[in-house]
């Protein structure tokens, strides 16, 4: 498919640049154990303060909760794969520890590294939306199985700098944060409603459709739809 270039290209991660397995079977299991030890070794760290506070709150845990309650709550809105802002906060940390002492190697499809130098090298600026944390975003980029992808990338967002990724105002504030018309904005992403929702903030849209991912016989409605980046194309306006 090709259409005019534009200013920037907005990446979702999970089910897009990434496999699902990749991110649940990788990164969560590695994340589980080390929940307890972490709250637990980071006491005075303002981020792991508000994040347990926000899962007590959120869990309306009694006053005097134990890190192992908390960490029961913290395991079962991974289960049940909850998008919840304390959660990506305290796996975001463990994550950039990992990444950096190299227990976690990023993993992507195999058409997006060349994808995204071929989209840098011809000056479309390259961010990413996604629910998990911009401290999990960029080691994930930075760490991956094909080099150093980050300095590729320039603008990192998620649920806490944005808003949530099936609201248009979400993307609101992403266009006014890039400088950029939503016409000049293009979102890929493998989630329909994500999709829908950049759609009714005047951006540009495509779906992904990857072979084996959960999203793969999704109803994309009127979105184009690709399953490998290569298909996407560009000319000039």
């Amino acid at each position: 498919m090709a259409d005019t270039t534009p200013a920037w290209i907005v990446l979702d991660i999970e089910g897009t640049t990434s496999s699902t397995s990749s991110v649940h079977s990788g990164l969560y299991d590695y994340a589980r154990p080390r929940l307890a030890v972490w709250i637990d070794t980071h006491p005075g760290d303002p981020e792991v303060q508000d994040a347990v506070a926000q899962v007590r709150a959120e869990a309306g845990l009694p006053e005097g909760a134990t890190t192992a309650d908390v960490v029961r709550v913290l395991r079962g809105w991974m289960d049940g794969d909850v998008k919840a802002t304390p959660l990506k906060t305290l796996q975001g940390q463990i994550w950039a520890t990992g990444f950096a002492e190299g227990d976690l190697i990023a993993h992507f499809f195999p058409d997006v590294p060349p994808a995204l130098r071929s989209w840098h090298a011809g000056r479309i600026k390259l961010a990413v939306f996604s629910s998990g944390s911009v401290r999990s975003q960029q080691p994930w980029f930075r760490h991956s199985d094909a080099g150093d992808l980050a300095i590729l990338v320039e603008e990192y967002f998620d649920t806490v700098n944005a808003g949530p990724k099936r609201e248009a105002a979400s993307y609101h504030r992403i266009a006014e944060a890039l400088g950029a018309s939503g016409d000049r904005l293009l979102f890929l992403s493998d989630v329909p409603a994500e999709l829908d929702a950049a759609s009714a903030a005047g951006w540009r849209t495509t779906g992904v459709r990857r072979p084996g991912e959960p999203s793969e016989n999704a109803g994309f409605g009127a979105h184009p739809t690709i399953a490998s980046f290569g298909e996407l194309t560009f000319k000039e306006s």
